[in-house]
């Protein structure tokens, strides 16, 4: 039987543990409160709208499945959540990197394209999103997940820290070069222009 839950929400630590007792309202206030941030999150890795969806409900199920298993940091469950989104879209990516290989050794035939997918990479913030994600995938590892959680993901260095079990000072500096890098990098895509790094 679920505990009884407060009448007003708690943190998302209270939340959880209600969560892992059985209580389904609180699993959904915890998504509620974290679903936009995570659906942000998963656009920010992808550039694709539906990616995002799908990786953001992805998250949500391995969160729900997981529940009993998991302890928060610092009373929020944005980093775990934010971790759990990003290896979903590394794998994401490589499968459909081998998709796009398999692709490549059919006849070339013409394929009818989705009309949204081609309104949405129509639009110059998705370029611009592009190249920076293209950007950040050339960052050395440690520089890369720090980007993809702080610059990427909105998580403060404080709570990066904790993630990627390292000291803050070190998450800043790891964003300092990383940020470095992202300038060299992104030089002459014309992304710089309204100075994003």
């Amino acid at each position: 039987m679920p505990a009884e839950r407060p009448d007003s929400p708690g943190g998302d630590q209270e939340l959880w543990a209600l969560a892992a007792g059985g209580d389904v309202a609180a699993f959904g206030e915890l998504f509620n409160r974290h679903v936009a941030g995570v659906w942000n999150y998963a656009y920010r890795l992808t550039g694709s709208w539906a990616t995002a969806e799908d990786l953001a409900s992805l998250t949500f199920l391995t969160a729900w499945r997981r529940v009993g298993e998991v302890t928060l940091v610092n009373d929020s469950a944005r980093p775990w959540l934010y971790t759990v989104t990003a290896n979903l879209a590394r794998r994401e990516q490589r499968r459909l990197g081998r998709f796009a290989a398999v692709l490549t050794r059919l006849p070339r035939n013409p394929v009818v394209r989705d009309h949204a997918e081609d309104v949405a990479g129509q639009v110059d913030a998705d370029r611009r999103l592009k190249a920076v994600l293209d950007a950040v995938a050339k960052l050395p590892r440690a520089e890369r997940r720090a980007v993809e959680l702080c610059l990427l993901g909105g998580l403060s260095n404080g709570e990066a820290a904790a993630v990627l079990g390292i000291a803050e000072p070190s998450v800043r500096a790891r964003i300092s070069r990383a940020r470095t890098r992202l300038r060299e990098l992104l030089r002459d895509t014309g992304v710089l222009a309204g100075g994003d790094f």
